[in-house]
């Protein structure tokens, strides 16, 4: 049995989640997300570090009102390291 990209989540309620989630050991539940799938399409670098990204990618797509806001990182401990520094607004 093979798992495709894209095919966990994690649900949060506050970007501040992110870091006790990853923290515990980042916990994903199976089956696609429920965003549009081209929502990250042509975002090929880590918010975090800027490194490439390959199929392996971590999505963070926060919700403001009806506009969704995509960051992708390399790793979970970017994502986390991220969010500890203020996100976009650090």
């Amino acid at each position: 049995m093979s798992e495709q990209p894209g095919a966990r989540n994690a649900v949060f309620c506050r970007l501040e989640h992110v870091v006790p989630w990853a923290m515990q050991g980042a916990h994903w539940e199976p089956g696609e997300a429920d965003e549009p799938s081209d929502l990250t399409r042509g975002m090929n670098e880590c918010a975090h570090c800027g490194a490439e990204l390959g199929d392996v990618r971590v999505a963070l797509i926060r919700h403001r009102g009806e506009h969704r806001i995509p960051d992708v990182f390399c790793s979970v401990d970017h994502a986390s390291d991220w969010a500890k520094a203020g996100g976009r607004w650090r």
